[in-house]
This record gives C-alpha cells, sequence and structure tokens, in this order.
C-alpha cells in the first residue's frame, strides 16, 4: 500500500536511521495530516494500537470493546527533526484533557495516547506533557490524560483510511485544539 501523498510504502518497517512513534489524538485523519508534511517525516500511515485483538477492523474499534486507540504511526528521520517538534505538533492537535474523547467523537478509541519504542521516548514525553501541563493549568484547563506507555501493538487501517483527507480535502475532521501553545 502506498502513501498518497508521499508515494512510500506504509507497510514496511522502519528504515534503520530512523526513528517511530505513535499518536492518538481523536480521529485520525485528521491527526495523520498533520505530520505528513512537516520536515523530516519520512512516512506516516494510520491504524490501532494499544488494544485487545489481533487485527481489529474499524467498524470492530468503533463498535466493540477492543480497547484500541485510532492512531497515527510517524517515521522520522533524527537527523532532520526530533520528538520535542512532533510532541509540540501533537500537543497543539487536540485536547489532552478530554479523556476518552476528543470534541463530539466519543469512546475509547479517540483517547489520546503515545506509543513509544524506546524508553527514553517515555522520558521526553513525559517532560514535554509535564511542560504542557503547566500551560494548561495557566489557562484554566484540567489535567492532562494522555496515556504514555510503549507500544503494544500496531495494526494498519483499512486502506481507505490512509491519507483520508488528501483524497477528499473536504472530508470530516472534528480535530480541534485548545489554543493553547507548547513550549
Amino acid at each position: 500500500m502506498l502513501h498518497y501523498v508521499k508515494k512510500i510504502g506504509i507497510e514496511e518497517n522502519c528504515p534503520e536511521r530512523y526513528k517511530q512513534i505513535i499518536f492518538g489524538a481523536g480521529c485520525f485523519w485528521g491527526v495523520e495530516k498533520k505530520f505528513w508534511d512537516q520536515v523530516g517525516v519520512f512516512v506516516t500511515s494510520v491504524g490501532y494500537s494499544g488494544g485487545d485483538i489481533e487485527n481489529p477492523t474499524y467498524k470492530q474499534v468503533c463498535y466493540e470493546n477492543t480497547n484500541h486507540v485510532e492512531v497515527v504511526r510517524i517515521f522520522y528521520d533524527p537527523k532532520e527533526t526530533d520528538l520535542e517538534k512532533l510532541l509540540k505538533i501533537f500537543w497543539e492537535c487536540h485536547d489532552p484533557t478530554q479523556g476518552m474523547r476528543q470534541g463530539n467523537d466519543i469512546g475509547t478509541q479517540y483517547r489520546s495516547v503515545i506509543f513509544c519504542n524506546e524508553e527514553n521516548d517515555i522520558k521526553v514525553s513525559n517532560n514535554s506533557k509535564d511542560s504542557f501541563q503547566k500551560i494548561l493549568t495557566k489557562n484554566n484547563f484540567g489535567a492532562i490524560t494522555t496515556e504514555i506507555s510503549m507500544t503494544k501493538n500496531y495494526y494498519l487501517a483499512e486502506e481507505y483510511h490512509q491519507q483520508y483527507l488528501a483524497k477528499n480535502p473536504n472530508g470530516y475532521c472534528g480535530l480541534g485544539g485548545t489554543g493553547c501553545v507548547a513550549n
């Protein structure tokens, strides 16, 4: 399967020098669009992660108790960008204080998550979370509910979900941040 925007295969493993991070911040269509054109991002894909069943379908994730999250997997070149820059985009693109929802999208599949492949990325993500929490608190927002953990699994979503907003420029995107700017 090719990335609709970048024309790069999305099913291959991460090229050796690149790093991987997985973000969940609501409906994966809008979240993916935030990242696919960022400097240093090699390729993105949308999928399901963190749940309890193998190879879930969109229907299962939406209507059954799979515990999966709609996520975006990002392969990036650490020589061109870093996790801190990607985290800034992540924090600003959604409201990480909403628990099991983003705006009108309600359910466990819309919760805020960061799934890491390296222990150091958990530390960096937690430090970034703590910094953004201070900004949110100053702006009268509640506590961040974002789950930060090691990647448990990742299952590629169906082809029609991949780069959906590039294929459907007027498609639904319920993504909305808090208006707060991360450091």
